[in-house]
């Protein structure tokens, strides 16, 4: 069972590597494999929404943490066994692969080489102490004992294989026990991404979440960062059944966007099972996971700004309407439109939000003034980011307060930098 999210929110939260940027996908990619990288990618497309498969693997991830669990195997064998498996025994039209008698040698060796690593592994390393892993575990020990490939375990890894034997090995593994050898390399992928993940919590002390029964409505995240950020500043923010919503306010530049980054990333790390950059967590496992931050025009319908985030938001409301349980966050709902309209759409939509208390809302706005009306609802709760004038210096603290910020600082900062005076006088030499 997969959460729900979409592509808008893939973008919002930067999980991958756009342009030069790195993405949050590149901060947990410690995988040794080819195939470890992309598995690990399909993880971050397909987060779950089950409270046992996700505290599954983070039993998992986090027991092989705290042994500090080695890869046991070389990326430059498996590289070796990953290029010879990818070259088919025959080809479409009955014809021998185009591989010479010296790559077949090598993949064969490495092959050999694997298995028995794999084989010593499982009776004697780290996994034997992990019992989330017992049934894998027993699955590809049975399989390594099959009678097929018992001609493996006979032969001395590395050992120079004579003409016929190198032949014979190469139509078993290419083509007899293709499937086996397949299987091998998915569990080895497998445990790639777990111990890769796993030496990243270690190095970056992320903390291991804790998934809450779906419908309890918990979400409470203590010390959360963003984990790109050399020197970020910490925040806590707890949400449940009665403080369903959050409506954060605060000056351009004091952070919003950057905790709201921080928190939803947290989130959706979570419900993969993985190491989230806070000091505590705990979530109940939601159906899905939608963010509106940085929403484009839809010029391809001839869209504006404003119709996009409609749009957006009756997609939300579709997926409630429906009885999902979701986490859902608006960074300036109703940019897109005048004051007026902005105003009147979100206190609209908050109440609205408010209603659907099995559901979690953050909402940020400008619009300091919707506060006064979205008081009325006892499960909507305030907080900003602060601003503090120094002089006519704005400084910015990026520590969450409770309440709703009376901070308007944007004629201070266009007079700081001179706007007006250039405009009047012309620029300066």
């Amino acid at each position: 069972m997969f959460l729900q999210t979409d592509e808008q929110t893939i973008e919002d939260l930067r999980l991958f590597a756009k342009r030069e940027q790195k993405g949050i996908y590149d901060i947990y990619n410690n995988a040794a494999t080819r195939g470890g990288e992309l598995l690990l990618e399909s993880m971050f497309r397909n987060p779950l929404a089950d409270e046992e498969a996700i505290n599954g693997r983070i039993g998992i991830i986090s027991t092989f943490a705290k042994m500090k669990t080695v890869f046991p195997f070389e990326p430059a064998l498996l590289d070796s066994v990953e290029k010879y498996m990818s070259q088919e025994h025959d080809n479409k039209d009955g014809q021998r692969s185009t591989m010479g008698e010296r790559e077949i040698g090598n993949g064969v060796t490495a092959i050999i080489e694997l298995l028995h690593v794999l084989l010593t592994f499982l009776k004697q390393g780290d996994i034997t102490k992990i019992d989330r892993l017992k049934r894998e575990s027993i699955a590809i020990l049975t399989l390594l004992q099959d009678p097929i490939l018992q001609p493996v375990f006979k032969e001395r890894p590395k050992s120079k294989l004579s003409y016929a034997a190198m032949t014979a090995f190469d139509i078993l593994f290419r083509v007899k026990a293709r499937q086996q050898v397949m299987t091998v390399l998915d569990f080895i992928y497998q445990l790639d991404v777990f111990i890769a993940v796993a030496a990243v919590a270690n190095n970056r002390n992320f903390v291991f979440p804790a998934a809450k029964p779906k419908g309890s409505n918990v979400l409470k995240v203590e010390g959360v960062y963003h984990p790109e950020l050399k020197e970020p500043v910490a925040n806590s923010l707890e949400m449940h059944g009665g403080k369903s919503v959050v409506f954060l306010t605060g000056a351009n530049m004091a952070g919003k966007s950057t905790f709201l980054r921080s928190y939803s990333t947290a989130v959706y790390i979570a419900h993969m099972g993985f190491p989230v950059a806070a000091s505590s967590m705990e979530f109940s496992v939601m159906d899905g996971v939608y963010t509106t931050i940085n929403l484009p025009d839809n010029l391809g319908i001839g869209a504006s700004h404003f119709y996009a985030e409609v749009l957006r938001v009756k997609k939300v409301a579709a997926e409630l309407g429906a009885g999902k349980s979701l986490f859902v966050l608006f960074d300036e709902l109703f940019r897109g439109t005048n004051v007026k309209d902005a105003h009147e759409g979100t206190v609209a939509i908050t109440h609205a939000f408010a209603g659907k208390k099995t559901s979690l809302f953050i909402i940020s706005s400008h619009i300091v003034e919707a506060g006064d009306e979205l008081k009325q609802k006892t499960n909507i709760a305030f907080h900003y980011l602060p601003t503090r004038m120094k002089g006519t210096v704005p400084e910015y603290t990026y520590k969450l307060e409770t309440g709703i910020t009376d901070d308007r600082h944007g004629m201070i900062i266009i007079r700081n930098e001179g706007i007006l005076d250039t405009l009047k006088n012309g620029k300066k030499e």
